[in-house]
């Protein structure tokens, strides 16, 4: 199968209870990231290398979490749109 077929197959699919909710630490703690980035004023430079550290962890503790299937979840799915 196509890797790019496969990664719109899995970002499309049901993803575990788990992994939802790592999914939405990774997005508050990119929002918090970026929010110290655009802080208006002076910011020290030592927040600002950690907003970028946190940005990333972010990114990709979402991304992650976003390609993890639930296995039984898209069985039961493909199972009842095959019948």
């Amino acid at each position: 199968m196509n890797i790019l077929n496969e990664i719109k197959t899995r970002a499309s699919a049901p993803t575990p209870i788990f992994f939802q909710k790592v999914k939405k630490i990774g997005l508050i703690i990119a929002a918090i990231g970026t929010a110290v980035l655009t802080a208006p004023g002076v910011v020290p430079a030592v927040l600002l290398t950690y907003a970028g550290y946190a940005i990333t962890a972010g990114t990709v503790l979402v991304s992650i979490a976003q390609l993890t299937v639930d296995e039984e979840q898209l069985e039961e799915k493909l199972f009842a749109s095959v019948k």
